[in-house]
């Protein structure tokens, strides 16, 4: 697959992940609704990471310290919310 059809795929993949946590973010304010929309946040750092960063290739190190961010940071804010 060209680089330039896995960009236009992240980018549509994106656009419809920014609608879903739109729908979430209008549909209430409940626990289910934030992991939701922090589920989500992950699915699109995963597909910057990876589509428009490269670094899919990259070695498992970056990759990993790349995603464990947003997974530290959603776990943050779901745990604030419990207490």
């Amino acid at each position: 697959m060209s680089a330039s059809k896995v960009l236009i795929y992240c980018w549509v993949g994106l656009a419809v992940l920014s609608i879903g946590t739109v729908v979430l973010g209008n549909a209430g304010s409940t626990l289910l609704l934030a992991a939701g929309v922090m589920a989500i946040a992950l699915v699109k750092a995963w597909l910057i990471t990876d589509g428009f960063m490269e670094l899919r290739h990259a070695p498992g190190l970056w990759r990993l310290l790349l995603l464990c961010w947003p997974l530290a940071m959603a776990a943050g804010i779901v745990l604030a919310m419990l207490l």
